[in-house]
C-alpha cells in the first residue's frame, strides 16, 4: 500500500469516527430535549408544591420558590386520609392487574396455540373491544352490580375490568414466538393445559406479563371516572377522589395542597415504574 493510499485510508476512518460521534452526540441532545419536555411539568408540580398560597398567586410564573415550605404536604395529610385511600388505591390497582394476567394467559394461549372453529372471529373481538371505552358500558354495568349490591364495595371496582383486550392481545402476540415444539415437549411429559399456561410459559412471557402489569397498574392507579361511580363513601374511595376534594370550592383552588397531593399520588407510580423498566426493556426489544 503506498503512502497516499495509506493516508485516504486512515482519512476515511477518521471521517467515519467522526460521524458516529457526531451522530451519537445529536441522539443525546434529542433524547436530553424530550427528556426535559417530559420531566418538565412534574418539576413544576414538585416545585410549586413547595411554595406559600400567596407566593403562587403574586408570582405563579416564577419558576423557584423563595424558601422551601413542606406545610402543604402536612396540610394534605391533615385534610383527608390519605393513607386509607392510599391503600384502597394500591389494593384495587394490583388485583386488577393480577387478575388481568392470570385470565389473559389463558385466553392468548387459545389464541395463539390451539386451533378450533371461529379463532380468527374471537380474535377479531377481543380487537374491537379496544376501542369500547369504560364510559360507553357503565350504565348497564353500574346496573347490574347495583341488582347483585357490589355498588361501593371493591368487587365493583375490580370485576368490571378483570378482562383486558390489550392484555389477550399482547400475550397473543408473545405466544407467536414461542416455538410449538415446547408445549408439545410439556404435554408429552404429562402436563395439562394450565400447567403449561402458568407455569411453563408464564416464566418466558415475564417480559411482557410484566410491562403489562405496569401498564395496567398506572392506568387503574390514576383513574378517576370508575371510582367516582361506583363508590358512595370513604371506605373505598381512591387516592383520585382524594386529591379532587383538595379543591375547596367558595376559596378558590389551593394550589399549593393540589401540587402536593398530586406529588404523592404520583410516587408510587414512579416506584413501580422504576421497578418495572427492566422488563419493559426487554419485552420492548425482544419484539425488535
Amino acid at each position: 500500500m503506498t503512502a497516499g493510499q495509506s493516508g485516504g485510508a486512515g482519512a476515511g476512518l477518521f471521517n467515519s469516527h467522526t460521524y458516529a460521534r457526531s451522530r451519537r452526540l445529536v441522539s443525546d441532545a434529542v433524547l436530553v430535549v424530550v427528556a426535559i419536555v417530559w420531566l418538565g411539568p412534574y418539576a413544576w408540580m414538585t416545585i410549586t408544591s413547595l411554595k406559600t398560597l400567596p407566593e403562587i398567586t403574586r408570582a405563579p410564573a416564577y419558576p423557584l420558590p423563595q424558601a422551601l415550605q413542606l406545610g402543604a404536604y402536612r396540610e394534605v395529610l391533615q385534610a383527608v386520609p390519605v393513607m386509607r385511600y392510599f391503600a384502597n388505591t394500591v389494593f384495587m390497582a394490583t388485583a386488577i392487574a393480577l387478575l388481568q394476567i392470570a385470565l389473559a394467559l389463558p385466553a392468548g394461549y387459545a389464541l395463539a396455540k390451539l386451533r378450533f372453529v371461529g379463532r380468527s372471529a374471537a380474535f377479531v373481538i377481543v380487537l374491537s373491544c379496544l376501542l369500547i371505552p369504560a364510559q360507553v358500558t357503565f350504565v348497564p354495568v353500574f346496573t347490574m352490580l347495583g341488582s347483585v349490591g357490589l355498588v361501593n364495595t371493591f368487587g365493583a371496582l375490580i370485576l368490571p375490568f378483570g378482562v383486558s383486550a390489550l392484555g389477550t392481545f399482547l400475550v397473543r402476540q408473545a405466544l407467536l414466538s414461542v416455538p410449538d415444539e415446547i408445549i408439545e415437549a410439556a404435554r408429552m411429559d404429562g402436563a395439562g393445559e394450565l400447567r403449561i399456561v402458568y407455569l411453563i410459559l408464564g416464566p418466558m412471557l415475564r417480559p411482557t406479563l410484566s410491562a403489562l402489569f405496569l401498564f395496567s397498574f398506572v392506568f387503574h392507579y390514576n383513574d378517576y371516572f370508575w371510582p367516582l361511580v361506583m363508590t358512595t363513601d370513604d371506605q373505598v374511595r381512591t387516592l383520585p377522589l382524594a386529591i379532587a376534594l383538595l379543591r375547596e370550592q367558595g376559596t378558590g383552588v389551593r394550589w399549593h395542597l393540589v401540587m402536593a397531593g398530586n406529588v404523592i399520588l404520583s410516587l408510587p407510580v414512579l416506584l413501580v415504574f422504576a421497578a418495572a423498566q427492566r422488563q419493559i426493556l426487554r419485552a420492548v426489544t425482544a419484539r425488535i
